[in-house]
């Protein structure tokens, strides 16, 4: 191998010579990293691509998609202006039926008919030149007649040759301004027309996956903790994949699609954690999953507690059954017991007295874990990495929850998600990473088709709007979020006070705002104290204790998460990331916003406040609601079925026991 590290397979993208075109494009957007990352999609997704295209003088210039499949075919979507017109703004909503690797281009090209309309509209109403635009159309109208046979689409030649043969002079002014402006006329150029000096951008790679990689439901839970019992002489058993089937059940039965394990793998001695992350653990202390490695194994292996693999696969079997998937912990690091720091010790960092540097972010500690050193030997690294994927994707796992993908180098990642990408297309890997917001983008554009967030320390009205404008804006081409309302490292300040209408606040946000989103179990049980005040910790933490929790006790939000995953399931408007609109709450305790997909539009309103009644005057932008043109629209609550009629300004009243309405728009 010539270079210290796999490179990527190829360059993505074809630039062509030099800079303008005859007819300039410029501006071209979504584009990552100048075409070396694709842009992100999924099947069916509504994507929007702009350019800006001009050109000398006042003839008139139209502007064209050109989206190519993995196959080479070919599909055009024309493109419109927007205001202010004279910014020179073209715009057009694609959607793809298919996954794969396809690409598009901008062609930017000479206009005739549009020309030619622009002069008829102008001349003759003053009888100017009219002999000469009557010819000119004619022969325009009767090339693209000639264009329409060619493709076989004799209703359309039809009515281009008969309004050639009515543009006569002899024709009466009205007659041929309604010519001019007909819609049929216009629907029918815009197909066959003539296009010249036809100017195209590069091609722009775009990938196309699978649906669940933008929309997803994620249910998180310890299989350890799960049928854990302590026996007569006060010694804890750990739970079984055997008896986790149950938690499948009812994460199947609240409408998730997807169930997340922490490490599954065996946990190492050395350093072991106690209770609390305490240095000092007891001979019960199951210690960390992420202190990974002990003589049982390392990264292919499972902790012999849990089953085997026999017993796991049952556990992707029923997973499968009840049409959950499941996601395995990629954590690339190790215990002092890993095989690895034996058979490669290469792979790790040697401090000055020769001890090998455990994980540190000042002021924690973790004395139980060794980082890996991907400079050391990063072909090895690489390739080992590569096949422990590839050996759980054997075994049923189509997703990955990558832990701390930020400490290890982005060009591993780009590496590694190509190469599993080229052999198992279907598989999903998220980023766990809390970090730096140009390294948080950087992995989604080498890959990461999901990506943790920052939405558990937005909660604010204004927080909260900055933030998903900008997810569902400029960062939607490259950063697909999953907001999660906790996680076993992170108990939100906001949740501290156990308040319940705290907790449905932020499951409704998170559902509703963000097309995938999490829940770590506890949450529906309000599990809310802080290790000490001020830490966003847990106490007791499950990282370092088993946690078996009755989930039928009262009170719980099992009902509320259920019915918010029945929801967008029912609204593909709640399944996707880019059209969202805020609309105008007269109280900054009040968000109100909206998401729409074709005709399905969802309009959520929701309190910020869990401790207090508040209420305002709603200012609703009828047109994104769908509703242009209309003085009022029907709205239906999906949590309460109420109904009612709404015009451009409503009045809403919250409170802690309904904290929001999901509200369904339709015309009245």
């Amino acid at each position: 191998m010539s270079s210290q590290y796999p490179a990527r397979a190829s360059q993505r993208i074809v630039r062509t010579e030099g800079g303008f075109g005859r007819i300039p494009v410029t501006g071209v957007t979504p584009v990552l990293e100048g075409g070396a990352y694709p842009v992100k999609a999924v099947v069916h997704e509504r994507i929007l691509i702009q350019a800006n295209v001009f050109r000398e003088g006042h003839d008139a210039v139209n502007a064209s998609v050109i989206l190519t499949s993995p196959e080479g075919t070919q599909r055009r979507v024309d493109m419109k202006q927007v205001e202010p017109l004279g910014l020179d703004i073209w715009q057009a909503h694609v959607r793809i039926a298919s996954e794969g690797d396809w690409t598009y281009r901008v062609e930017g090209w000479s206009d005739p008919w549009g020309t030619w309309r622009h002069h008829a509209e102008a001349k003759l109403p003053v009888g100017v030149d009219v002999e000469l635009v009557c010819m000119e159309g004619r022969d325009l109208l009767q090339r693209s007649a000639q264009a329409a046979d060619a493709l076989r689409t004799p209703g359309a030649a039809n009515l281009l040759r008969g309004a050639a043969e009515s543009l006569t002079p002899e024709t009466e002014v009205d007659e041929l301004l309604e010519l001019v402006t007909s819609a049929p006329i216009n629907r029918a150029m815009a197909r066959f027309g003539p296009r010249e000096l036809i100017s195209p951008t590069a091609e722009v790679p775009l990938r196309v996956e699978r649906k669940r990689a933008l929309y997803s439901s994620w249910y998180e839970f310890f299989p350890r903790s799960q049928g854990a019992w302590i026996d007569d002489e006060g010694r804890w058993h750990s739970g079984t994949f055997d008896s986790s089937h149950d938690r499948l059940e009812a994460a199947a039965r609240m409408g998730f699609h997807v169930v997340y394990l922490p490490p599954i793998h065996p946990i190492g001695s050395a350093f072991r954690k106690g209770r609390n992350n305490t240095l000092t653990p007891g001979d019960q202390d199951p210690g960390s999953p992420w202190a990974i490695g002990s003589p049982d194994g390392g990264h292919d292996a499972i902790h012999p507690e849990l089953g085997d693999f026999e017993s796991f696969d049952r556990f992707i079997d029923k997973a499968r059954s009840l049409g959950l998937e499941i996601a395995l912990d990629l954590a690339l690091q190790a215990s002092p017991d890993h095989p690895w720091v034996t058979e490669h010790p290469e792979w790790f960092s040697t401090r000055m007295d020769g001890t090998i540097a455990y994980a540190e972010n000042p002021p924690k500690k973790y004395q139980d874990i060794y980082p890996i050193n991907f400079d050391n030997d990063p072909v090895g690294i690489y390739h080992e990495v590569l096949r422990i994927v590839r050996f759980w994707i054997e075994r049923g796992v189509t997703v990955f929850r990558v832990d701390n993908p930020h400490t290890k180098p982005v060009e591993f990642w780009d590496w590694l998600i190509e190469r599993v990408y080229e052999s198992n297309p279907e598989v999903i890997f998220l980023a766990e990473a809390f970090t730096r917001p140009q390294m948080m983008g950087a992995l989604g554009k080498v890959g990461f088709q999901q990506s943790y967030t920052y939405f558990t320390w937005r909660n604010t009205k204004q927080e909260l709007t900055e933030y998903l404008t900008e997810l569902s804006t400029e960062m939607a081409a490259y950063y697909r979020p999953n907001f999660f309302v906790n996680t076993p490292d992170i108990n939100p300040f906001f949740l501290q006070s156990g308040n319940h209408a705290a907790f449905a606040i932020r499951a409704i946000l998170a559902a509703t705002m963000s097309p995938s989103w999490g829940v770590y179990s506890g949450f529906e049980l309000f599990e809310h104290l802080p290790l000490a005040p001020g830490k966003e910790e847990y106490l007791d933490s499950e990282k370092f204790e088993f946690r078996p929790r009755n989930y039928d006790a009262q009170p719980n939000l099992n009902l509320l998460l259920g019915r918010l995953n029945e929801i967008r399931e029912e609204h593909t408007a709640l399944q996707q990331l880019r059209d969202v609109t805020f609309h105008h709450a007269a109280n900054d305790a009040i968000i109100a916003f909206s998401k729409a997909d074709g005709a399905d539009v969802i309009l959520t309103v929701c309190s910020l406040d869990p401790d207090n009644t508040q209420d305002c005057e709603l200012t609703l932008d009828l047109a994104a609601l769908g509703a242009a043109g209309r003085h009022e629209v029907r709205v239906t609550d999906q949590l309460t079925g109420e109904s009612y009629l709404w015009s451009e300004r409503a009045y809403v009243r919250l409170y802690p026991g309904q904290p929001a309405h999901i509200l369904h728009v339709t015309a009245p």
